[in-house]
């Protein structure tokens, strides 16, 4: 198993032990990290690992969200590893892509993990994105960038993220589990 596997596999047994009640998804995870070598390539059918940012300003109190274009909903900056299998640099990669915020920083072990169904489309069957996401802090200077991937962007306090019904489950509970955070 080559070392960036070997990485992931560490810290999804370091997250299961952070977060309790997320065990069976952190094992789910490292069950298919070892099912396949094409676990990290768009082209493994049934699923595949992404990377994503849970993107957040330098003092915390803000998340940033893009509306993501092809899905028409607000989401927080990810993509595909394409072969990559340091997810944390595909979750600083994409969020730099996606949002164009200089001096972003990855803060330290996986901050949250989302398996999650992808329709088909045209050419591509449904399959599981298996998602990793981390923290990325951005510095002094948050000024984003639209690209041709969302319809906009926006910062929004966290709280208003974990409280309203309107945005996705997964943001909701990175928002919750950001404040819970904070708060300890």
């Amino acid at each position: 198993m080559p070392s960036d596997f070997s990485r992931l596999l560490v810290e999804l047994g370091e997250y299961a032990s952070r977060v309790p009640g997320e065990v069976a998804s952190a094992v789910r995870f490292a069950g298919f990290l070892q099912s396949h070598p094409a676990v990290f390539e768009r082209s493994h059918r049934s699923g595949h690992f992404t990377g994503s940012a849970w993107l957040v300003s330098a003092d915390g109190m803000r998340v940033l969200l893009m509306h993501h274009r092809k899905l028409d909903r607000w989401l927080q900056p990810g993509g595909h590893a394409d072969g990559d299998a340091d997810l944390a640099r595909v979750a600083l990669r994409e969020a730099q892509e996606e949002t164009g915020v200089a001096g972003l920083q990855v803060e330290h072990g996986i901050f949250d993990i989302d398996r999650h169904r992808i329709p088909a489309r045209a050419n591509e069957p449904a399959h599981w994105h298996y998602d990793v996401r981390y923290v990325v802090r951005a510095g002094a200077d948050d000024r984003f960038v639209i690209n041709e991937e969302s319809r906009a962007l926006a910062w929004r306090p966290v709280a208003e993220v974990a409280d309203q019904a309107g945005f996705d489950g997964s943001l909701r509970r990175m928002a919750q589990k950001w404040l819970a955070q904070r708060a300890a």
